[in-house]
């Protein structure tokens, strides 16, 4: 059985290749401007309707769908429209603390591609800023980084990295995908996908 990554992420995609898994990257084209406030349902339902987009043409396999925000006071803040909205949002969470919240979907598909087993999750990191200059949010501005990115920050980034005081929970989460989670799930739910498709090769 093949598994695909319904996600264009690059971050994502290096994740999931640390699990060793054999995969194929098939973004889903479904559209993510939704009018949710519960983040956990916001990121569930969006990974769930990744996953069945590109699961519905894709008989016998495992879908795996993601989708990260980034939550400051109840507020939900998603991927930045210009540097006016990065610049803000950089303002915002400077010296305060948020949650990223990431949410999974695993579709397995049938020879007809009929869904015959589905799992859905999400997983909460609580993170803490440190006090940021107004240069120092224009300098990663500049650098285009934040434009793709909920909360227009990459944890992972060598920028974005030292904005990050600490962290409660899974750092990976924060990157995009939290695969200490995907990866005891695949093993529970999916345990032959997992022993057909980890490769030994380093």
């Amino acid at each position: 059985m093949k598994i695909i990554l319904a996600s264009q992420s690059p971050r994502r995609k290096k994740l999931l290749e640390q699990l060793r898994l054999q995969f194929k990257v098939i973004p889903s084209s479904v559209n993510e401007n939704v009018k949710e406030t519960d983040p956990v349902k916001l990121v569930e339902n969006l990974a769930f309707q990744k996953a069945c987009d590109v699961s519905k043409t894709n008989p016998d396999s495992l879908t795996i769908g993601s989708d990260t925000v980034v939550v400051y006071k109840d507020r939900i803040l998603g991927k930045p429209e210009n540097r006016d909205q990065a610049s803000k949002m950089l303002n915002e969470l400077s010296g305060k603390q948020h949650f990223v919240y990431t949410g999974v979907a695993l579709i397995e598909t049938d020879h007809k591609s009929s869904i015959v087993n589905s799992l859905n999750f999400s997983e909460a990191t609580k993170v803490y800023f440190s006090k940021l200059t107004q240069s120092e949010i224009d300098a990663y501005i500049e650098s285009g980084s934040p434009f793709d990115k909920a909360g227009s920050y990459g944890i992972q980034d060598d920028w974005g990295a030292v904005f990050v005081k600490k962290i409660e929970g899974d750092f990976y989460n924060v990157v995009g995908l939290p695969i200490n989670r995907l990866y005891s799930e695949l093993k529970t739910h999916f345990p032959n996908v997992i022993i057909n498709s980890i490769s030994i090769n380093s």
